[in-house]
């Protein structure tokens, strides 16, 4: 996966989503989770409630979505 860190054109969704971390940059606070229907969306360290602001790949996840500057991410990321 390339590190082109920006928000993604998935789609928005009501309710919560379980997924996957699939890359994450702890320097940066950035990355990406994966749904189980294989929608790709950017994760920020600030929106992992456990106020870790960090989390490992291949980490399980419940998150929602929010649109920030017309795009999809992950937020409210839950760890499992």
């Amino acid at each position: 996966m390339s590190k082109r860190y920006a928000a993604t054109d998935a789609p928005v969704v009501v309710g919560t989503i379980a997924g996957e971390v699939v890359a994450f940059d702890a320097h940066a606070g950035l990355g990406y989770v994966r749904s189980e229907a294989g929608e790709t969306y950017l994760l920020h360290c600030i929106e992992i409630t456990d106020g870790s602001r960090d989390i490992p790949v291949g980490q399980r996840v419940e998150f929602s979505t929010v649109v920030r500057f017309g795009k999809s991410e992950a937020a409210q990321i839950v760890k499992l």
